[in-house]
């Protein structure tokens, strides 16, 4: 059974990059064709898809975060993580990493972390 656990600060100044990792555990980030990604719950909204990195390290990103997302992985720690520059208030979110077999950027997926809690604020 797969285990994701995101870690990272809580608090990120506007302007800054927002930086979290994703870990994982019962499986291997290279294997099997998965799509490992990054999706975020702002207060009182939906959802959002933010983008994937696959195991063999193709990226996938949303569109309109496309510019200030990177996704990346360290396969020698099992992680992949997740960088967003220039940030503002409106990035505050609960963020989320999770597990596929297939690419999916809606709301639907297989294996979910519990979240980490970001807040932009200075």
């Amino acid at each position: 059974q797969v285990q994701l656990q995101e870690s990272g600060p809580g608090l990120v100044k506007p302007s800054q990059t927002l930086s979290l990792t994703c870990t994982v555990s019962g499986g291997s980030i290279t294997s099997n064709d998965y799509y490992w990604s990054w999706i975020r719950q702002p207060p009182g909204k939906g959802l959002e898809w933010m983008g994937a990195i696959t195991s063999s390290g193709s990226t996938y990103y949303r569109p309109s975060l496309k510019s200030r997302t990177s996704i990346s992985r360290d396969t020698s720690k099992n992680q992949f993580t997740l960088q967003l520059s220039s940030v503002t208030p409106e990035d505050t979110a609960v963020y989320y990493c999770a597990r596929d077999s297939q690419l999916r950027v809606g709301v639907t997926h297989d294996d979910w972390g519990q979240g980490t809690q970001v807040t932009v604020s200075s």
